[in-house]
């Protein structure tokens, strides 16, 4: 990675421009053409300096403003399958195992993005149903201190 490279991931690291030319909105600012920000990308992907590139909205932007990690109880033995399952629901953004703790049993933990909290029980309710996991909570997020992705 030379320092080329380092300015164009510093420049897209936060988002690129909601224009028609995003990645010529940002060669003007770099000073470098649209295509070689595009192939210095391409390049970057390719050599596994980055993973991806990708895109994500601002959910609460689009009306999105209820979510909930749901906590489970999931049998040691279940948990490859139930997690599966449970990453396989659209609205689910996150699914990790996690060791238990002493006084806390919960291992298996989904991230449930909605419209209403209601909504989000819901959609809980489905998942425990799909799973048979009767054994859960819902923690809802109350407000939001930070979100980024990881930073160059």
């Amino acid at each position: 990675m030379d320092a080329i490279d380092e300015q164009i991931l510093i420049a897209t690291q936060d988002g690129i421009p909601l224009t028609g030319s995003p990645f010529r909105d940002i060669a003007q600012r770099l000073g470098l053409s649209e295509e070689e920000v595009v192939e210095r990308i391409r390049l970057m992907k390719e050599k596994g300096m980055i993973r991806r590139f990708g895109a994500s909205i601002g959910h609460r932007d689009i009306g999105i403003l209820a979510n909930a990690m749901c906590i489970w109880n999931v049998p040691e033995e279940r948990v490859e399958n139930v997690g599966r399952i449970m990453a396989s629901f659209p609205e689910v953004t996150h699914c990790y195992e996690r060791p238990r703790r002493p006084g806390w049993e919960y291992n298996l933990f989904t991230m449930v993005h909605s419209y209403t909290r209601e909504d989000c029980e819901q959609v809980a309710a489905r998942i425990s149903e799909s799973t048979g996991i009767k054994d859960y909570r819902l923690l809802f997020s109350e407000r939001e201190f930070k979100k980024t992705g990881v930073r160059l």
